[in-house]
């Protein structure tokens, strides 16, 4: 009920101006403390990050060459390098993202657009979306005894493989799944007012425009499990070894342990060895962080 005009005016008399304007001034105060102490973080860390890229580009840059690319392990530094890392590494890349993509998208297809929304489906949400946040090492205990033990995979780059898949595939689904939301549900509504199954709408309608995000996710969680070196410990990869893969079982080494290997050396040329490593893997990851950010801009400019 709206008040007459003249009981309008005459609560005017109960606003302390003068009190309204202090606390206002003492929020905009308030508001530029915190605004710079968040300012602070972002520098520090910023800080931290620098000194740690400018050591090991100082340590390192001097190490990276073609012969360093291409020789294989050695006791010797000025003959060592990381091949056998490297090849084990795109090995690991090759098996990880084909499975991460058949088991990841269609486990998030099920979810979003064929399970029932019920506590079961909720409760599967709510663990997966836990397990993305399980430590590295957890799926390296689970892929020494299921895959190594078990099964009986050894240490191969199989299990390397499945071992790092386990670990990504928790972020796969997720993102997976926020993908298809993000599809409209006008698109979906066409596509069967027009005589389509479910399953066609979803294969040529949702999937379609989904997947610059479901490949944003996949690249994201690959790049995170080639960087982690727990797992691969756990499972018993080669720490040195002067061979390289050519088949999935047969035994090898990354990327991650080359430089775990080099670290636990006392020589300082080894160090220095290490962070030409780190480099290497560090560039392998920008790369592959640069192409997620690269699909999803143009997926956004398009849409």
């Amino acid at each position: 009920m709206a008040l007459p005009n003249s009981e309008f005016k005459n609560t005017k008399n109960y606003i302390d101006h003068e009190t309204v304007a202090r606390r206002i001034k003492s929020r905009l105060r308030l508001n530029e403390v915190f605004k710079y102490i968040f300012l602070a973080g972002l520098v520090f860390a910023l800080l931290v990050l620098s000194t740690l890229i400018y050591d090991v580009v100082t340590k390192g840059g001097g190490w990276v060459n073609l012969d360093f690319l291409r020789n294989f392990p050695s006791r010797r530094a000025a003959q060592a390098g990381l091949y056998p890392a490297l090849i084990g590494t795109l090995w690991l890349m090759m098996l990880i993202v084909p499975m991460v993509f058949i088991v990841g998208v269609g486990a998030a297809i099920y979810l979003e657009e064929y399970a029932p929304k019920n506590r079961v489906t909720s409760f599967i949400e709510v663990n997966i979306s836990n397990l993305a946040g399980v430590p590295s090492i957890v799926f390296g205990l689970l892929g020494l005894t299921f895959f190594v033990r078990t099964a009986g995979f050894g240490n191969s780059v199989l299990t390397g493989a499945l071992t790092l898949g386990l670990m990504s595939l928790p972020i796969v689904i997720v993102a997976s799944q926020e993908a298809l939301r993000s599809v409209k549900m006008e698109l979906r509504h066409a596509s069967l007012a027009l005589g389509a199954s479910k399953w066609q709408t979803t294969f040529n309608v949702v999937l379609p425009s989904a997947l610059p995000g479901i490949i944003t996710g996949i690249i994201l969680a690959v790049s995170r499990a080639i960087g982690e070196t727990a797992p691969l410990i756990m499972i018993g990869a080669a720490t040195f070894i002067s061979t390289t893969p050519n088949n999935i079982f047969s035994d090898f080494t990354a990327l991650p342990i080359q430089i775990y290997n080099w670290t636990s050396r006392p020589q300082a040329e080894f160090q220095n060895l290490a962070a030409a490593g780190i480099i290497v893997l560090m560039t392998l990851l920008i790369t592959m962080n640069s192409a997620a950010i690269y699909i999803r801009n143009k997926y956004t400019n398009r849409h």
